[in-house]
């Protein structure tokens, strides 16, 4: 943002416009494109493990094993409905059996022989009390011992049906690498042209009146191949992901470093010729752009000075980068057309309103 301080107030507005631009038209593209590659999958369905295995032994084994759940979900519910007779009639005997002890008790205390019958027949009743409790208990036995077969039962048949699928795995594998292989390929197809013309665009149309337009587009291609493309990279224990991301970063590094020799080059190149032909091949905008920022536009290096020295000229490459105004001596930026104290012309001339200054 310090560089655009030096803009005029319209061109600042414009280019921070410019760039609203190029987000939007590249969140509309991010937009139809996610919908575009979403629906690549659908081209093809994925394949399951199941369509590898023996068809009619997996459907054998699948209704054997419903009906087996099936089966045990009926003896629990029995079983539990038994135990709660059980309970009842535990319960029933040893009221009754606490009760005939009260009263026999009693019996014993009043020694009464006319009360005989009625302990044989209240022992009787115990009886088929704990009669009741012992088949009760037989039942939920029985069902204790029709529930462990059903559900032992149960595991090997699931065991079997574990053994058909892992059989079946080998093949479902390479089925899904090759599913995953096109549906990739699907996405590479579109994600590549998208790469291949942003690079162009950046190349060749960066000084294009459209290039805000072209700018949202190279994001959008960047956007589809760094969120789109490279999450859907076969993996392979992550050599591949990897392996690209070097491959990347060599390509990167590569062009990098030649376009670092190039500027280099171009750099020595310029300060090699004289600070008059150094002066005119600079822009005055860009020249006073560098300079809001302390930076030398002939050498770009930091603009230095000793002390309280006033820093008139590049100490590294012998710019001028500020002068006295010819008409009222105030120092000013090298660069600029005009005084901005008295308004005279770079070259001595004094604009038509000078004399309001």
């Amino acid at each position: 943002m310090p560089m655009l301080k030096s803009l005029r107030v319209p061109e600042r507005l414009f280019q921070i416009s410019m760039w609203v631009i190029s987000l939007v038209f590249a969140g509309f593209l991010i937009g139809l494109g996610g919908k575009v590659v979403a629906d690549l999958p659908r081209l093809e369905e994925p394949p399951a493990l199941d369509q590898f295995a023996d068809q009619a032994a997996l459907s054998q084994l699948r209704e054997r094993t419903m009906a087996a759940h099936k089966r045990q979900g009926e003896l629990d519910s029995q079983r539990e409905r038994l135990r709660l007779e059980q309970a009842a009639a535990g319960n029933a005997y040893q009221s009754a059996d606490e009760t005939f002890r009260n009263w026999l008790s009693t019996r014993k205390a009043t020694t009464d022989p006319a009360q005989d019958p009625e302990v044989v027949r209240r022992t009787h009743e115990l009886d088929d009390l704990k009669g009741r409790q012992r088949e009760a208990q037989a039942r939920v036995e029985a069902v204790d011992r029709d529930a462990l077969a059903a559900e032992q039962a149960q595991q090997a048949q699931q065991r079997e049906l574990d053994a058909l699928l892992e059989a079946a795995r080998k093949p479902y594998e390479h089925a899904r690498f090759v599913n995953e292989m096109r549906v990739f390929g699907a996405r590479l197809a579109v994600t590549l042209p998208l790469l291949a013309i942003a690079g162009w665009l950046v190349a060749r149309k960066r000084r294009s009146e459209y290039w805000p337009l072209m700018r949202g587009f190279v994001i959008f291609a960047l956007y589809a191949f760094f969120f789109e493309l490279v999450p859907y990279l076969p993996s392979y224990g992550g050599y591949v992901r990897y392996g690209v991301g070097i491959v990347l970063t060599a390509i990167a590094g590569h062009y990098g470093i030649r376009l670092m020799r190039r500027y280099l080059a171009r750099r020595q190149e310029i300060e090699r010729q004289t600070e008059s032909e150094r002066r005119r091949t600079l822009a005055a905008d860009e020249a006073i752009k560098k300079l809001a920022v302390n930076v030398c536009p002939g050498c770009e290096r930091p603009v230095m000075t000793t002390g309280d020295a006033a820093t008139n000229f590049c100490v590294s490459c012998g710019l001028k980068l500020y002068d006295r105004c010819g008409a009222c001596e105030t120092r000013k930026n090298a660069f600029f057309h005009f005084c901005p104290t008295c308004g005279t012309g770079a070259a001595g001339a004094p604009t038509a309103d000078a004399s309001v200054a």
